[in-house]
């Protein structure tokens, strides 16, 4: 496996492709994960996020949103003293407030999945022109621009209309694998899936 380009960058690159990149979530805790990296992420690496991502896990009680949306500055402290840790105030704070605001989005909709798919139809995206090979494939688009703009009036931080384009593209709504990608016919085999015209793209 591993045929999209950027999965061959190293060996955690290929294991997160070919194990979750694009894979459809409907579990809360991991769909809060995926977002809290995707924030943390903002302006670094995405291969630093994978570095370090068993110290987010373990600073963030394995993204346990109800235990962090009960941190007080002791947490941040104990956070930003950690090992390894990214020492970002601003960002330890936004995942604790973006946990508070979760829990919100949860007592509205019943689960944040269920929040998130609404905006699919509850289907995978497939846009017309992503996935063949060579193909563009768009920083944001109209979509994340929506849910981005929702997702701020709602108190999130670091949720721009890239980061959840990103979010979109990790938890499974917008299937951009290469149309040569295994997982690109493995992922549309067992979800349901919707073509779309491209959507107000910025490259």
């Amino acid at each position: 496996m591993g045929f999209c380009v950027w999965a061959d960058y190293n060996e955690r690159s290929k294991v997160y492709h070919d194990n979750e990149w694009g894979i459809p979530v409907h579990d809360d805790r991991k769909m809060f994960e995926h977002l809290m990296l995707e924030c943390m992420q903002c302006g670094l690496s995405w291969d630093l996020m994978l570095k370090k991502r068993e110290v987010f896990r373990s600073c963030f009680d394995d993204f346990d949103f109800d235990r962090i949306a009960e941190y007080d500055e002791t947490d941040v402290e104990r956070i930003l003293n950690t090992e390894d840790m990214i020492r970002s105030p601003k960002k330890v704070a936004a995942v604790i407030n973006n946990a508070r605001c979760f829990r919100k989005v949860r007592e509205e909709f019943g689960t944040f999945c269920d929040y998130l798919w609404a905006y699919s139809g509850n289907k995978v995206i497939l846009y017309n022109g992503h996935n063949r090979l060579g193909g563009k494939i768009p920083v944001s688009n109209g979509l994340s621009k929506l849910i981005s703009r929702d997702l701020k009036k709602r108190g999130f931080k670091y949720v721009g209309e890239i980061t959840i384009y990103s979010h979109l593209q990790a938890c499974g709504i917008v299937n951009d694998h290469d149309e040569t990608c295994l997982c690109y016919a493995k992922i549309n085999k067992m979800h349901p899936t919707v073509n779309k015209r491209r959507d107000k793209e910025v490259y």
